[in-house]
C-alpha cells in the first residue's frame, strides 16, 4: 500500500468509537506472546465478523482513539532469541497466514505501525496452539465461546480468485492498473473498440467485478497486473529466481524478483531462466549437439506448475533455485494428488488460474505436463525428476547429466517408475527393452536393466503385467497403481 492509502485507512479505522472484534489500537510494544495472542484473535474475529481483515494499530490510543505515534518498529524488531519479529509469529501460527507489517510516518511527528491481518477461512488461527477471539474490545480464549468457534469452521472460504485486490475503481482505472492488451493478444481477441468493452469481458472472466464501483480481483491481478507493488495482497506472490554458484546456498550469483502479474510476465520469466542454464558439453549419445542442459520445455512446464498450484492461503511464493547440479522449482503448499501421481492424476486448487494459464498456452492440457517433462527429461537422458514435499512446500527438482553407473539405487529405481508411469500414459507397457533405451544400455548390458528392474519390483514401485507367465524375456510392466 502506499503512504497515501495507509494513512487513508488509519482515518477511517479511527472513527469508531470503539475498538471491535477486527481492530485493536495499541501506544507501543508489550511483547511478541502478545502480539500473536492479537493475530489469532483478531483473524478470527474478522471471520465471524465477515470482515476481510483485521488490523492491530500501534500509535493509537485505544480509548480515545487519538492518533500519538510509537516507538515500536514492526519490520525490523526482534523477538526472543533473535529472531526477525515477523518470522518468529510466522512459524507460531496455525494456520500461518499472510499478514502484512506496515511502518509508515502518519506526518513529521509520528510513526505508525499496523498489522494487516487477513480473516481465517475455515478454522481458527491458532497461536501456540491456543486459539484467541476478541469480544468487543476484550482478547478471550476461543474455546470459552463455543458458538464463534463453531461459526468459524462452518464458515464457507472465499475462493482465492475471487477475493479482492483492489477496489474503489473507475472504469478508466481498469487498463491502469492490468495489462488489458495482454489478454487479448494472448487469447487472439480482437481489441475492443472503448474501455467499457474491455471491462465488461473482464466481468465475464472474472478478473473484475462490480458493486458501487468497479474492482479488481486477485485472480486479474495475479494474472494481469503491470506492477504487482500495486496489490499488496498478491505481491508477496511475485516468483524468485535465485542462481548460485555451486551445489550449495553458500554464495549467490544473481537474483530476479518478477514485478507482473503471470501471464504478463511468463515469458520473460522462462527466457530469463533459461538464458542462466549451463550449456551441455557432453549429455550421453543421444544429444551430443543440445546446447542446454535441461530440456526448456521441461522447465517452462515446471514452472507454469509451480505458479498454476501453489497454495495462495499459505505463505510463501513460487521459487526457481538454480545450482551447478540441479535446479529446483519450488511453490507454497501441499500438492492435492500424491507426488507419485503427478504423471497420469490432476487437481488443481486454482481451476480459474489454471483453465485462463492453458488457454493462453503457457501450459498444457489438464493432466499431460508432467508426462511432457518426463519424456523430456528421458530425452536429455537426465537422472528422474525428484518431488519432494516438506514444510507447506512442494519442490520438484530436476538434475544434470550423470551417467548410469554414477546413479544411485534409489535414482534407479525411481527412474524405472518414471518411466514405467509414461510408458503406461502412452498406451504401453514397459520392458526390459524399453528401459535399456531409457537409459542406453547396449543389448548385451540386458542383465544391468534387469537388475533396475528387479529393484523396482521389490521397492513395489512397479508390478508385472502378467505375473502368470514364466518368461523373463518378454515379460512387461506397470506402474504399482495401474
Amino acid at each position: 500500500m502506499t503512504e497515501q492509502e495507509l494513512k487513508k485507512l488509519m482515518d477511517d479505522l479511527v472513527k469508531p468509537p470503539f475498538e471491535n472484534e477486527w481492530v485493536e489500537f495499541k501506544l507501543n510494544y508489550h511483547s511478541s506472546e502478545e502480539i500473536g495472542e492479537q493475530i489469532s484473535a483478531l483473524s478470527n474475529g474478522a471471520c465471524t465478523q465477515n470482515q476481510p481483515y483485521g488490523y492491530l494499530i500501534f500509535g493509537v490510543e485505544d480509548n480515545t482513539h487519538i492518533i500519538k505515534g510509537t516507538t515500536f518498529k514492526g519490520k525490523t524488531h526482534k523477538a526472543k532469541g533473535g529472531a526477525d519479529m515477523e518470522f518468529w509469529l510466522t512459524m507460531r501460527l496455525n494456520p500461518k497466514i499472510d499478514f502484512s507489517i506496515y511502518e509508515f510516518d502518519y506526518d513529521t511527528q509520528r510513526h505508525i505501525t499496523l498489522f494487516i491481518i487477513p480473516a481465517t477461512q475455515k478454522q481458527p488461527v491458532e497461536f501456540l496452539n491456543q486459539a484467541y477471539i476478541r469480544i468487543g474490545s476484550i482478547t478471550k480464549k476461543l474455546n470459552e465461546f463455543p458458538d464463534k468457534q463453531a461459526k468459524i469452521w462452518k464458515m464457507e472460504s472465499t475462493p482465492f480468485e475471487k477475493e479482492i485486490a483492489k477496489d474503489g475503481l473507475q472504469i478508466s482505472d481498469i487498463p491502469k492498473y492490468l495489462s488489458c492488451e495482454t489478454y487479448f493478444d494472448l487469447m487472439k481477441l480482437p481489441y475492443p473498440t472503448n474501455q467499457q468493452g474491455v471491462v465488461e469481458k473482464f466481468l465475464e472472466e472474472g478478473y473484475v467485478v462490480k458493486n458501487t464501483s468497479y474492482a479488481i480481483t486477485k485472480l486479474g491481478a495475479i494474472l494481469l497486473a503491470k506492477e504487482l507493488k500495486d496489490f499488496e495482497n498478491v505481491e508477496r506472490k511475485s516468483p524468485r529466481v535465485i542462481v548460485y554458484k555451486g551445489k550449495n546456498k553458500v554464495e549467490t550469483i544473481r537474483e530476479q524478483c518478477g514485478s507482473k502479474g503471470y501471464a504478463v510476465g511468463f515469458e520473460g520469466l522462462v527466457t530469463w531462466i533459461n538464458s542462466q542454464l549451463p550449456a551441455n558439453e557432453e549429455i550421453g549419445k543421444a544429444l551430443r549437439t543440445e546446447s542446454r542442459m535441461y530440456p526448456e520445455i521441461s522447465i517452462r512446464e515446471l514452472v507454469a506448475n509451480a505458479l498454476i498450484h501453489q497454495d495462495f492461503t499459505v505463505r510463501g511464493f513460487p521459487m526457481i533455485e538454480i545450482f551447478s547440479d540441479r535446479i529446483e522449482i519450488s511453490n507454497s503448499g501441499t500438492p492435492l494428488v500424491t507426488p507419485k501421481r503427478f504423471i497420469d492424476g490432476y487437481i488443481s486448487r486454482n481451476e480459474k488460474l489454471a483453465d485462463t494459464m492453458r488457454r493462453m498456452g503457457y501450459c498444457e492440457e489438464k493432466g499431460s505436463g508432467m508426462d511432457k517433462v518426463i519424456f523430456y527429461n528421458e530425452l536429455y537422458q537426465l537422472p528422474p525428476i525428484n518431488v519432494t514435499v516438506a514444510e507447506h512446500r512442494t519442490s520438484v527438482t530436476i538434475y544434470s547429466y550423470k551417467a548410469l553407473n554414477h546413479l544411485n539405487k534409489s535414482e534407479k529405481i525411481r527412474a524405472c517408475y518414471q518411466h514405467a508411469c509414461l510408458k503406461y500414459v502412452s498406451n504401453e507397457k514397459m520392458t526390459n527393452q524399453s528401459l535399456r533405451e531409457r537409459f542406453k544400455i547396449e543389448g548385451q548390458n540386458s542383465a544391468v536393466a534387469s537388475r533396475i528392474i528387479r529393484d523396482a519390483l521389490e521397492a513395489k514401485e512397479i508390478k508385472e503385467d502378467d505375473p502368470g507367465s514364466k518368461s523373463r524375456k518378454y515379460a512387461s510392466y506397470l506402474p504399482f497403481w495401474a
